[in-house]
This record gives structure tokens, sequence and C-alpha cells, in this order.
């Protein structure tokens, strides 16, 4: 069976958040923080979320679907890695992901951080990705992080 060629998208989704740059900041780079608003969710159990912050250190996620999802029992994972940070300012990271034993895309993250008042951050977040047989696609993705940032915003309003 011959692959299907590639696909390729990027997008760019922006938010503003009620708190300053350095606390958003580490909503993404404290394993125990990211975990609750990146990798929990209804949909999946997580059987592994790892994360080492510092360039060159790995972030790895393993879920399972929960029954009653259209992927029930399946596995899927990222691995991801964290190419650049500018402490307050940017993380760039690339990743993975495989449903099964099967790969289907890599994409590479951009987050930028800046300060927008005294108690306010803008994220611009672009996401570059190339999406093989199989894969969720462009739509699905940018919904997917739609959702994360959501997960986030409300992890940022709750303290």
């Amino acid at each position: 069976m011959m692959a299907q060629a590639a696909q390729f998208d990027t997008f760019t989704l922006e938010r503003t958040f009620a708190a300053p740059p350095a606390r958003v900041f580490r909503a993404f780079s404290d394993p125990r923080e990211k975990k609750r608003w990146f990798a929990e969710g209804a949909q999946h159990e997580i059987e592994q979320y790892d994360m080492q912050f510092e360039v060159g250190g790995r972030e790895l996620a393993r879920y399972r679907f929960k029954p009653g999802t259209p992927f029930a029992g399946v596995a899927l994972a990222s691995d991801g890695y964290i190419l650049d940070i500018v402490p307050q300012q940017r993380i760039v990271a690339a990743a993975t992901m495989a449903m099964g034993e099967r790969r289907f895309s890599a994409s590479l993250h951009t987050f930028e951080f800046f300060s927008d008042g005294p108690d306010a951050t803008r994220l611009v977040f672009t996401h570059q990705a190339m999406y093989g047989d199989g894969a969720d696609g462009p739509d699905l993705r940018r919904i997917g992080w739609q959702q994360l940032l959501d997960q986030l915003h409300a992890a940022l309003a709750v303290e």
C-alpha cells in the first residue's frame, strides 16, 4: 500500500490571559501545572506524562481513549522535544503523534509571551505541521489547540 502525500499546514492562535507573563510561562514550564491543563481530559486516561523543561528536554504523553469514545481502548502517544526557551518570552518545541504504532504527524510549536499591561499576558501560539496517513488534519488540530488554550484559561482563572 502506497502512502498518501503529506499535508502541511500552519496556523496561529492568540489569547490574552489575566495574569502576568511569569505566571502564564509557569503554566507551561512546571510539569505538574502543564499536566493539569494539557494532558488531563475526559476522553482519555493518562498512562504516562513526563516533562523535563530544559533545552533538549523531552515531553512524553501516553493516553488510552475511554469507552464510549470513537477510538475506545486505542493508545495515543505524543513525543516532544524542547528546542528553545527564553524565560517568560518564548518556548519552541517539536512533537510527533502516533495512534497505536502508527505515527501520523510531526509538528513545531512556538509559544510567545507578551506583557499586555501589569496583569495581562498575550500568548501567540504558532503551530506548523506535517500530517501523514490517517492524521487528524489541520482543522481538528486547530480545534484541539483551541480547547487546550481554553483549559489553560480555566486553570489560570481558578487562582
